[in-house]
C-alpha cells in the first residue's frame, strides 16, 4: 500500500500557481516523490510569510525561465538564503515585446485584430512548439542539473503555466510519467486561485470588459491543445520522447537513471 504524503500546497499571498508535482504516476508503476520538484509563478511579489514557507522547503535550485523584459516588469525573485537562482530564459527579451505591450494597453478594436479569429490560440501553440524545438540546450541543462545535485528544485516563469509548464512536462517525460498525467497536472494551472492576474493599463470600463477578457483568455489559460502541440513537435522532430531525450537533450541512459533515482519513489 502506497504511503499517503500530505500535499504541500499552501495559500501563498504573493506567489501564484505554486504546487508540488509529487505523486504523478510513471508508466512503470512508480510515482514522483513529494518534496523534490515544485512549480509556480514568479517569486518577485512573495511576502515575508511566503518567503519563510519557501525557505522551509530546503530548495537547492530555483529555475527562473523569465527573460529580461519579464524581470524588469515584475522584479527579481525574492532572495532565499542558501538557494541557487538559475535564470534560463526560454523566450528572448525582444520577442513579442510589441505584442505584449498591445495586450496590456490596446483598446478593444486593436485587440480584436491582434487576438481574434483564433490568432491568440495559434500564437500560443506556436510558442509551445518553439520552446520544445529550439530550447533543447536549456532543457538539457535543467535535466542534467536535476540528475546531479539541483534537488529539491522549483521551476517558474511569470505565470508558471507556459515556459514552466513545458519545462515541467519535459522533466516528467524524462521520468517516464504518463502523458495523460502530465497533461492533467498542466491543466491544474486553470484553478481560480492559481490563475495569473491579468494587468491592463488604464482604469476605463473597457480595460477589463467581457469582450476584452474573452479575447485575452487564450493567452492566460492552460489549454490541452497547447501542451499537446509541444508533444506533437517532439514526435515530429525526433520520432518519440526517448529519442528526443537522448539525442535532442543529450541525456544519456545512465544520467536519466540518476534523474529517476533522485525524483521517483
Amino acid at each position: 500500500m502506497t504511503q499517503q504524503v500530505p500535499s504541500t500546497e499552501p495559500e501563498l499571498a504573493g506567489v501564484r500557481n505554486f504546487r508540488d508535482v509529487g505523486g504523478l504516476p510513471t508508466v512503470d508503476g512508480r510515482r514522483v516523490r513529494h518534496g523534490v520538484l515544485f512549480r509556480s509563478g514568479h517569486l518577485a511579489h512573495a511576502t515575508a510569510q511566503d518567503a519563510e514557507f519557501l525557505a522551509s522547503l530546503g530548495l537547492h535550485t530555483i529555475f527562473d525561465f523569465r527573460n529580461a523584459a519579464d524581470q524588469k516588469l515584475e522584479g527579481p525573485d525574492v532572495d532565499l538564503p542558501g538557494v541557487r537562482n538559475l535564470n534560463l530564459p526560454l523566450t528572448d527579451p525582444a520577442h513579442g515585446a510589441e505584442f505584449w505591450t498591445m495586450v496590456r494597453e490596446g483598446d478593444t478594436e486593436q485587440l480584436r485584430g491582434l487576438l481574434g479569429d483564433g490568432k491568440a490560440a495559434n500564437r500560443m501553440i506556436t510558442s509551445y512548439r518553439t520552446i520544445v524545438r529550439d530550447r533543447t540546450g536549456e532543457h538539457s541543462r535543467v535535466l542534467h542539473g536535476l540528475a546531479e545535485d539541483s534537488v529539491p528544485a522549483l521551476m517558474h516563469c511569470a505565470a508558471g503555466k507556459d515556459r514552466a509548464g513545458v519545462s515541467i512536462a519535459v522533466t516528467l517525460l524524462a521520468l517516464g510519467v504518463e502523458r495523460d498525467a502530465i497533461l492533467a497536472d498542466y491543466l491544474e494551472s486553470n484553478a481560480k486561485h492559481r490563475r495569473y492576474k491579468v494587468r491592463r493599463s488604464g482604469g476605463g470600463d473597457g480595460a477589463y470588459s467581457p469582450e476584452v477578457m474573452e479575447l485575452l483568455s487564450p493567452l492566460f489559460e492552460a489549454r490541452a491543445e497547447y501542451l499537446t502541440a509541444a508533444f506533437e513537435s517532439i514526435d515530429e522532430a525526433w520520432g518519440d520522447a526517448d529519442t528526443y531525450l537522448e539525442q535532442g537533450l543529450k541525456l544519456a541512459p545512465q544520467t536519466r537513471e540518476r534523474l529517476r533515482a533522485r525524483l521517483l519513489d
